[in-house]
């Protein structure tokens, strides 16, 4: 349980990234945590939780975008006004969207997980010269879609 508290914030804002809603994220977070618990014998060391414990996520994450049948698409739903940074969010959400599925894997990883490219690349089963330049290529479109949304807002 203290392993789970000091990254409970980090897997819940990546679940939300993915998923799109904040009841869904919950719902992820809640079903990563009950397999972290089931299968805690598993792990062999205790410096490898905060990989492990996101890996379980980006597969309990993907196994609620099958069951969806919207496979790497984020669905915004209506969140409550009274939120502050709602706007902030929801831009953040759409242009999120703009990234391939692997993209905004490897993105939401790096920013809401705090993860290095090695790391990354331990999650994914990816090679790290391949996360690297998925990486990249990610952050030009973001770039992109960022001054796009500019361009519009002070048109």
């Amino acid at each position: 349980m203290e392993l789970y508290e000091t990254v409970y914030r980090d897997l819940y804002r990546l679940a939300y990234s993915y998923l799109g809603n904040a009841q869904d994220a919950e719902d992820a977070v809640g079903d990563t945590a009950l397999k972290a618990y089931e299968h805690f014998s598993s792990l062999r060391q205790a410096e490898a939780f905060r990989a492990w414990i996101f890996r379980i996520l980006v597969n309990q994450c993907k196994s609620c975008l099958r069951q969806r049948g919207k496979k790497g698409t984020v669905e915004l739903k209506e969140e409550p006004a009274y939120e502050p940074e709602l706007w902030d969010r929801t831009r953040v959400l759409e242009i999120l969207g703009d990234l391939d599925w692997e993209e905004r894997q490897i993105v939401a990883l790096a920013v809401f997980g705090g993860f290095r490219g090695e790391e990354i690349a331990r999650i994914l089963r990816r090679n790290h010269s391949t996360v690297r330049s998925r990486y990249r290529r990610a952050l030009k479109k973001l770039e992109k879609s960022i001054q796009n949304e500019e361009v519009r807002h002070d048109a």
